[in-house]
């Protein structure tokens, strides 16, 4: 299967590889030093499951070069997202299905809006990577899990062409009738950890063991599933508790990757992961007390990391 990875950072530097190496045509489109060390010395990746090398690797930064293509794993930061999927077009034809594998749940509507709804599967994935260096993806999970579907329920002839492509890569890959209640389940799970994990800017085991900010912990968590039951997602009826009781039992050092990144002082998934929340909210009808503060707090920053003027 002739395969683009749009971002080739922890996600997309990863499933490419493993991709690549089980014989598919996988092109990376990336830019940058990680560009061109990928073109100079291959992408190597050092993995719990073995380290290996793709070497030659097919990398550009100009989806022209490469053409139409019969899968898209999309895999940038959600603030990428629009800038990508303008990008994209010349990797798009009637044939392609497009996979993003992102945090949050607006990568559909975004993509859709520039090259057609139709092309878009839903996915979800969990797994732990990272570039560690230009060329060099660091992958630390065991787990290496993808869920995917059509939004429509149906298992479709693309959908077991992709689901078997990368049941060659050894990750477990999961096709499911209701994708928009698994990408949401995640993203209560996500959303409430990276905004708790912002503001305290401590590790998960640090925060949860302190009462007070376990209770607004489960506030956050409260508000996300809210949302998404107003948007006419079907949750499970215990989805809070068990996230609640998911986030206790995770490992304490855990810090998702937008509390990483605002720690360094770097660009993160503030729109996508909050202001989505506080945004759907207001839409909605649905009070959000708790991301609204977290939205108000965090954005003076962001500005800042965008480099905008803010005074």
């Amino acid at each position: 299967m002739k395969i683009a990875v749009m971002g080739a950072g922890g996600v997309g530097g990863y499933y490419g590889g493993v991709l690549d190496r089980s014989g598919q045509d996988v092109t990376f489109i990336a830019r940058g030093p990680h560009l061109e060390a990928i073109r100079k010395k291959g992408l190597q990746v050092k993995s719990v499951h073995g380290d290996f090398l793709v070497s030659p690797a097919q990398a550009t930064d100009n989806p022209d070069d490469v053409g139409p293509v019969e899968l898209i794993l999309f895999t940038t930061k959600t603030h990428q997202t629009d800038d990508a999927a303008q990008a994209i077009k010349p990797l798009v034809d009637s044939n392609t299905a497009i996979l993003p594998l992102q945090n949050g749940v607006d990568a559909v509507d975004r993509i859709g809006a520039v090259v057609g709804k139709k092309h878009l599967l839903g996915g979800v994935t969990w797994l732990s990577a990272a570039i560690e260096a230009p060329g060099i993806i660091g992958h630390y999970s065991p787990f290496r899990r993808i869920i995917l579907g059509e939004f429509d329920g149906q298992t479709t002839p693309r959908v077991q062409a992709i689901r078997q492509i990368l049941e060659r890569t050894g990750a477990n890959i999961e096709v499911v009738q209701n994708i928009s209640e698994i990408l949401w389940t995640k993203f209560v799970f996500i959303a409430s950890i990276s905004t708790i994990g912002a503001l305290t800017q401590v590790g998960i085991g640090d925060y949860r063991s302190v009462q007070e900010t376990h209770a607004i912990l489960a506030d956050a968590i409260g508000e996300v599933v809210a949302v998404g039951r107003a948007k006419g997602v079907t949750l499970a009826p215990d989805i809070a508790a068990a996230t609640l009781s998911s986030i206790d039992g995770s490992p304490p050092n855990l810090k998702p990757s937008m509390q990483r990144d605002v720690e360094a002082g770097r660009i993160c998934e503030l729109e996508s992961i909050i202001g989505i929340v506080v945004r759907l909210g207001a839409q909605l009808g649905v009070p959000t007390p708790m991301m609204k503060f977290a939205y108000a707090i965090l954005k003076p920053g962001q500005l800042k990391a965008q480099g905008l003027d803010i005074r």
